[in-house]
């Protein structure tokens, strides 16, 4: 396999990890290029090109902004969500951006933000080129990206990242992961540990438990928030107050143990995770930002009913991480390329399968539950109103979260044999992403964006 979990596994801000964190990690590597090859005196202007669905759902996803932010060599896990108003007036008050926080340069929004609408670049529909110039004009350096979904961001002329055959226990597919466990009788979990520590990553516990603060931070500010997200649509914020009346049913005692009434929890996590990130506000990817409630909600549900011991966290994520990077290096986890079954489909396989391996599934029930989150998720587009990561993304997240605990039970309550295998719906959910029509795949074209008019 050649990612990491922690690949998948990012702190961001909102709204969008393809449309806002890796334009704003291109724009900062963009930068640092001009610094490093010693070109940042001779650029006088930089304009910033974008293409396809970087261009039709650009403004609402804020990527306009984490251009001018990655310019500035701020990049997205540094980046205090705050400060973020005062440095966008900044360069809208005085004109000038300060290039790689070091060369102050001429910078209009207006001019050098090209939104190419009606252009695609045939390696990816999230494309951007940034080019410098100097003052006849010339270009003193251009590339191009392509922000390929949670966050990642790949150069037109990167070399090929090979599968590494330096991991404890390689594998390229659900089957070959199996195969691992019951030839050595580890768990999914043990057996990308030692992956992790193959690679590098000698303290990857600690690492997803900090990863876990991050987003039980962002269930927190997310629940203590009220009224409306930024945007045309004025959406009126709903965890705080779905809050508080379940605070008032579990004092009644109307909540019952681990039974279905405590999915309204579920949907709650859910909730406040995405109007956090509607809000540019700061998550993990898990595998994306537009599905960043769906691991969240379903880890917070299991340790406030079931378990809330660090090993069986670490348990959970590790799992889930190995499904995602199934569907990352066989399929996609970008909207833009598949649908939203490469989002919300993803976030649930992956949580499913966690969750499963957190209650004491054996890896073929792990496997049975990742196949049928995905399964039941086949087909589902993005059509984001307005551009915006609101409606229907909010109340997405909230069904992919109740989708994996039923998908978990489902599994639990077989021997783990089943009929059609993850792999199977992995290519599955692939080829159905590529016959889907672009306009069902985050451009706001078609669906709900263009059905109900935003206000």
């Amino acid at each position: 396999m050649a990612h990491s979990i922690f690949d998948l596994f990012k702190v961001g801000i909102g709204p969008s990890s393809s449309h806002t964190v890796g334009p704003m990690v291109a724009a900062n590597r963009f930068a640092k290029e001009l610094v490093t090859q010693d070109l940042l005196q001779e650029v006088v202007k930089v304009r910033v090109e974008l293409f396809g669905s970087l261009a039709l759902t650009g403004k609402g996803h804020a990527t306009d902004n984490a251009c001018v932010l990655g310019l500035m060599a701020e990049s997205p896990e540094c980046l205090d969500a705050d400060n973020i108003p005062g440095l966008l007036a900044l360069v809208k008050d005085t004109g000038e951006l300060p290039l790689s926080g070091k060369r102050w340069i001429y910078f209009s929004s207006e001019e050098d933000l090209i939104f190419h609408y009606h252009t695609s670049l045939p390696e990816h529909p999230n494309a951007m080129t940034i080019k410098a110039l100097d003052e006849e004009g010339a270009i003193v350096l251009s590339r191009t990206y392509f922000s390929v979904g949670g966050g990642a961001v790949v150069g037109e002329h990167d070399p090929q990242q090979a599968i590494s055959s330096s991991l404890a226990y390689p594998y390229a597919s659900a089957r070959e992961l199996l195969a691992h466990c019951s030839q050595t009788g580890l768990s999914i979990a043990e057996i990308i540990l030692a992956n992790e520590a193959a690679l590098g990553e000698k303290e990857a516990e600690i690492k997803l438990l900090s990863l876990w603060r991050v987003m039980s931070g962002c269930i927190e500010r997310g629940l203590a928030q009220k009224g409306v997200l930024p945007g045309s649509i004025k959406l009126k914020r709903r965890a705080r107050a779905l809050h508080q009346r379940l605070q008032a049913l579990d004092v009644e005692g109307s909540i019952q143990q681990g039974g279905i009434d405590t999915l309204d929890w579920v949907n709650l996590y859910a909730m406040a995770v995405n109007e956090e990130n509607a809000a540019g506000g700061r998550v993990v990817t898990a595998p994306t930002n537009g599905a960043a409630g769906v691991i969240p909600a379903v880890l917070a549900w299991f340790i406030k009913f079931k378990s809330d011991k660090d090993e069986d966290i670490v348990t959970f994520l590790l799992t889930a991480g190995a499904v995602g990077l199934l569907f990352k290096q066989n399929a996609s986890i970008s909207a833009a390329e598949v649908g939203c079954q490469g989002e919300i489909g993803v976030a649930c396989s992956m949580a499913a399968a966690g969750l499963t391996a957190a209650l004491g599934g054996s890896p073929e029930q792990v496997e049975n539950a990742a196949e049928i989150g995905m399964e039941h998720n086949l087909g589902l587009t993005c059509d984001p109103i307005d551009g915006l990561v609101q409606v229907p993304c909010i109340e997405r997240n909230t069904m992919g979260a109740v989708k994996a605990i039923n998908a978990s039970r489902l599994a639990l309550l077989s021997d783990g044999t089943h009929y059609v295998h993850l792999d199977d719906v992995i290519k599955t959910m692939h080829q159905t992403g590529l016959d889907m029509m672009s306009k069902y795949k985050e451009t706001s074209q078609g669906g709900l964006a263009i059905n109900v008019i935003a206000c």
